[in-house]
């Protein structure tokens, strides 16, 4: 009995740190990707309302796949649909290079996005299911690996932007490089238990019958993503058009976002104790709501970097917790109230850069920033609802092992 659950602990212990792996290279990819956006928008010749089609690529690929990825994963777990999305996320950061013009870069992007989604949807199902079998609460350490991996990404990509080195010759090596990687993390994720496994009518139904708090949970969710994919891919972009700085500058104001929020969502579960749901997603809207005001404001790039800083740390912990409440809400199993949260969530997030890039066409980048602004408000205001979620009983029904 002991032997058995020493082998458990083990395999329980290897899911996780694979999944942790998973969460870094998920963001090293991106941050690849959006530290040469404002080189791929020169040397192609974008104006940023051509920039903003192009971008709707990725959101266009991704709304395709989420759906896809959820079937995928209800039918053969989400271990194997990981491992594939995996793979395909990181060999598809070559496709947005291979494009001449905003078409081209479009296309490349739909590739890029549709793999990001089976990915997003897969890796995360494994995380709700390693958490699970952990009994304690993951999700933030999760999403905090993927802060440090958009950290790290923004830093190489500005680094090799400095270098002048070729937009398609950085993504072919840095694919090269994760998918080696990523294939030792693969390896160590669990198996979803059978009796997980929903059919399409099920899931349907259910999403058909949440009540009104999952719904609220989703609007925070999608607010604070859309302004998450804003200013993953706006904020470089930014930085260079309003205060005409280098390539290695204009990467490092998405590199302090992606700082703070991992920092700060690595003791997100302590602040989160402290204080409670409802008043931790409130002050962190917030707090990004007066980050945003300060880079609005700033009048050079220097001071605009503590505003991106302010934005990362109020973002920080939102999303990992909205995800959380949305499995405890009262008489919704926690794999629909996720499932609901995070899709919406992420359409937001996809949503977000190309309707910035339009914007910003009618009045100026910086003033397209105000969105962000009001959907900060917006999450503030809906935070109240994680009351509802709040009065569920506790996640976990045995105590916390040490994994």
């Amino acid at each position: 009995m002991i032997r058995h659950q020493n082998a458990q602990d083990t395999v329980v212990r290897g899911a996780w740190l694979g999944t942790l792996a998973l969460f870094l290279i998920h963001g090293l990819v991106i941050a690849a990707w959006v530290s040469r956006i404002p080189s791929v928008q020169i040397s192609l010749g974008l104006t940023n309302a051509a920039l903003g089609f192009s971008l709707l690529g990725a959101a266009v690929g991704s709304v395709a796949s989420i759906p896809i990825a959820g079937k995928l994963v209800s039918r053969y777990g989400s271990r194997r649909v990981t491992e594939f999305s995996t793979y395909a996320f990181c060999l598809a950061l070559n496709a947005p290079g291979l494009g001449r013009n905003a078409f081209g870069l479009f296309l490349g992007l739909i590739v890029l996005g549709a793999s990001a989604g089976m990915m997003d949807v897969a890796m995360n199902a494994q995380g709700v299911l390693v958490e699970k079998h952990r009994r304690q609460s993951s999700m933030s350490r999760l999403h905090g690996m993927f802060s440090l991996g958009a950290m790290a990404g923004a830093m190489a990509g500005g680094i090799v932007a400095g270098q002048h080195i070729s937009v398609g010759w950085h993504f072919l090596v840095a694919s090269v490089v994760f998918l080696i990687c990523s294939v030792p993390a693969t390896r160590a994720l669990m198996e979803s238990p059978e009796h997980e496994v929903r059919s399409r009518e099920t899931q349907h139904e259910r999403i058909t019958r949440m009540p009104k708090v999952v719904w609220a949970l989703s609007g925070i969710a999608f607010c604070i993503l859309l302004s998450e994919g804003a200013m993953a891919d706006w904020t470089a972009v930014y930085l260079r058009q309003s205060f005409a700085v280098g390539p290695a500058t204009a990467a490092t104001g998405y590199a302090v976002f992606s700082a703070a929020m991992a920092i700060f969502r690595l003791i997100g579960d302590h602040v989160t104790m402290r204080l409670g749901n409802v008043r931790t997603v409130r002050n962190g809207s917030v707090i990004a709501a007066f980050g945003l005001t300060v880079a609005i404001l700033a009048p050079t790039a220097s001071w605009a970097m503590p505003g991106f800083a302010a934005i990362g740390i109020g973002f920080s912990v939102i999303v990992p917790l909205v995800f959380g409440a949305a499995g405890r809400v009262p008489g919704v199993s926690p794999g629909a109230g996720i499932a609901t949260v995070t899709g919406l969530g992420f359409l937001g997030f996809l949503i977000g850069p190309p309707l910035l890039g339009f914007v910003s066409q009618l009045v100026t980048l910086r003033g397209s920033f105000g969105i962000v602004l009001a959907l900060c408000l917006i999450a503030a205001t809906l935070s109240r609802f994680l009351r509802d979620a709040q009065s569920a009983p506790g996640a976990w029904d045995e105590p916390s092992p040490i994994v």
